[in-house]
């Protein structure tokens, strides 16, 4: 009686269940297990007597399938590219998305899109490999160049998002706080704060680092700045002598910008 009872509740629940969730095929399953429930008796009995038989109406299996809710799923192929580009010397592909069009779509968006982009990129990379191992050319490899440029942008903008958010609640355009700081050897950094247990003063560890310069490295960090506008002079020089080289060697040569500006 108690296992009997025991039954009773477990079909009373999938009832319940399936009557909120509707799907036909766990209704099928259900019905399956009443029957094998009602059943079970005169099976077992035609099992001692006559042997195993094959010809139970196991019909209710065939309409049963697991619940889920993902997308089906494929093989390595994903890793390759559509049999359509396959010997193809050149691959037609999009331009890169822009700041300025990533910034007017929602987060949802920018998440889904930031594993389309990836996905891309790993089977850029799967081809490009694939193109070492044979020794051939990959077919338009610009289209790596843009799938780099477009993830770079996509977290510029995810970055700009988190910043403006929390400017807005704490104040603070990084997410984690610190101060401009100049070492002993006149070098300035950004110092990131850091949480210690006990107060500075009384910390030795943080006591022993040193945040200002001494006046003997004064005259140094005044050297130091003149030997970087000495190089940044000698290479401006050394270009604006090779563009008139050239320009006497090839006088129909375009000049380009930042050279025409130096």
């Amino acid at each position: 009686m108690a296992a009997s009872s025991s039954v009773g509740r477990v079909l009373t629940l999938c009832r319940q269940f399936l009557n909120v969730v509707k799907i036909p095929s766990a209704v099928n399953t259900c019905h399956f297990a009443e029957n094998i429930q009602f059943q079970s008796q005169p099976y077992r009995e035609r099992l001692m007597h006559n042997g195993p038989s094959w010809n139970i109406p196991f019909s209710y299996v065939g309409q049963c399938r697991g619940l889920h809710t993902t997308m089906s799923r494929r093989g390595l192929e994903e890793f390759f590219d559509i049999p359509e580009n396959w010997g193809e010397s050149t691959v037609k592909s999009g331009a890169p998305w822009t700041a300025m069009q990533l910034r007017i779509k929602s987060n949802e968006d920018l998440h889904k899109l930031w594993y389309v982009l990836l996905k891309e990129k790993n089977l850029l990379l799967t081809l490009q490999q694939e193109a070492i191992r044979q020794r051939v050319q990959m077919p338009s490899p610009e289209r790596l160049t843009k799938i780099n440029k477009s993830l770079i942008r996509l977290e510029t903008v995810v970055m700009e998002r988190e910043a403006a958010l929390r400017l807005l609640q704490t104040g603070q355009e990084r997410g984690r706080p610190g101060a401009w700081r100049r070492n002993i050897f006149g070098y300035v950094y950004w110092y990131r704060f850091k949480e210690y247990a006990i107060p500075w003063y009384m910390n030795r560890q943080y006591k022993r680092k040193t945040f200002y310069t001494p006046k003997f490295v004064e005259p140094f960090i005044r050297l130091r700045i003149e030997k970087f506008l000495r190089n940044k002079t000698r290479k401006a020089r050394l270009e604006k002598e090779t563009q008139a080289k050239l320009r006497e060697r090839f006088p129909h040569m375009k000049v380009s910008a930042s050279s025409s500006q130096t």
